[in-house]
């Protein structure tokens, strides 16, 4: 799809105005409710996040909306929603008849960013109707109501076929991931006696790194942290911290990570499990290393999906303590057992599982970056689509 041809042939000789979108739509406050003030229901209460707070037994608006999250870490979140809901910490825009709600949504979520930028106040940010009000929404062909509304409802249907597409994806991997949980279990489940059950701490080598946490840098060593860790892999996009060659000599005197150690949280979050993938990281507090004694007997890849499986997070729940956030101590944890399953059993039960996890976890194949590829394919169009010839452009 070429950029300007295509926009071209839409417009077909038609202007773009740009509109602010308070004089082209009502942006209306949510109504503040507590928690204490909620009759459980099905109706969603839309907040300051990106998913409901809670569910309400009545609405406050109907049919398809807009909705901007109006404080909080996520203020100025855009979701849309074709449900009754209740909102409450937020605010709605409801477009006037010259502008298709979808197409305005669309224009909104390509101005997110933007949006995340309009905050402000000090200890909880916050996002305004006054702050979003001034913004200019492209209008094609304003002069033609007739024409614009076709072209933004032709906009518009791109667009879903691109959502569609993403939200299939999603949906099949939704579907596989409990699959995967559920084969999982069934190969991690052995009867009693069947197996020899010993503790972590027999099983392994094991480091608890505590002490002061070191000084971060911008560049170094990367230091991976309970939030770099997801169920199954260590995350190096969404948190990136460092610290100096001289202090990860400091960090990591216990024993430095090597390709295959286990990786387990105890706090912040608890029980998530990954496996060492690159060498020259260093580990922070709260998370605790893992290496068979014995890797002939028992391998570390089998550990780790272990350590994954229902009946070990169950047993890690049963040990673990706090009320608001879940921890367990290093000396609870390696008292918790494994089974040692025969050799060759271990490695056809990791050759099925590797299989199922990169299909629905690995971020460099299988469906995950199916899903990546194709919501930036999606983010490509949708920001062509909407990238109409400013005023000025149009006159020379």
């Amino acid at each position: 799809m070429n950029s300007m041809s295509y926009i071209e042939k839409l417009l077909d000789r038609g202007e773009v105005e740009l509109i602010q979108i308070g004089k082209i739509a009502e942006i209306k406050r949510g109504t503040s409710i507590t928690k204490k003030k909620v009759t459980p229901g099905d109706i969603p209460v839309i907040a300051g996040g990106r998913t409901p707070a809670y569910y309400h037994d009545e609405s406050n608006r109907e049919g398809q909306t807009i909705v901007i999250a109006g404080s909080g870490a996520y203020a100025g979140f855009v979701s849309w929603w074709e449900q009754p809901i209740f909102v409450s910490d937020a605010f709605t825009v409801k477009p006037h008849d010259c502008l298709i709600p979808k197409y305005c949504f669309y224009w909104l979520q390509s101005m997110q960013q933007q949006i995340h930028e309009l905050k402000s106040g000090g200890g909880v940010p916050h996002v305004y109707p006054r702050n979003v009000a001034p913004l200019e929404i492209p209008i094609p062909c304003a002069e033609n109501p007739e024409k614009s509304l076709q072209i933004q409802a032709e906009i518009v249907r791109i667009l879903d076929a691109f959502t569609s597409l993403t939200a299939e994806l999603t949906a099949e991997l939704t579907a596989r991931k409990k699959q995967y949980n559920y084969y999982r279990d069934k190969l991690l489940s052995f009867e009693d006696g069947e197996v020899e059950r010993i503790t972590l701490m027999n099983a392994c080598d094991y480091v608890d790194y505590r002490g002061k946490t070191p000084v971060k840098t911008n560049d170094g060593v990367f230091l991976v942290t309970a939030k770099n860790i997801r169920m199954g892999y260590i995350d190096y996009e969404t948190s990136q911290e460092f610290i100096s060659p001289d202090d990860y000599s400091t960090v990591m005197r216990r024993g430095i990570p090597k390709l295959g150690d286990v990786l387990i949280t105890t706090e912040a979050p608890c029980g998530f499990v990954a496996q060492v993938d690159r060498d020259d990281i260093a580990l922070a507090q709260r998370v605790i290393k893992y290496r068979s004694k014995n890797n002939k007997r028992l391998s570390n890849s089998f550990i780790k999906h272990y350590l994954l499986g229902g009946e070990f997070q169950k047993k890690l729940r049963r040990a673990a303590t706090g009320s608001t956030v879940k921890g367990i101590k290093g000396s609870k944890l390696h008292q918790l057992t494994i089974p040692i399953p025969k050799p060759e059993e271990q490695a056809r039960i990791v050759t099925i599982l590797d299989k199922f996890d990169a299909l629905t976890n690995s971020i460099t194949e299988g469906l995950p970056r199916e899903i990546e590829l194709r919501q930036k394919q999606y983010e490509y169009y949708r920001d062509l689509l909407l990238s109409f010839p400013k005023p000025d452009e149009q006159a020379a």
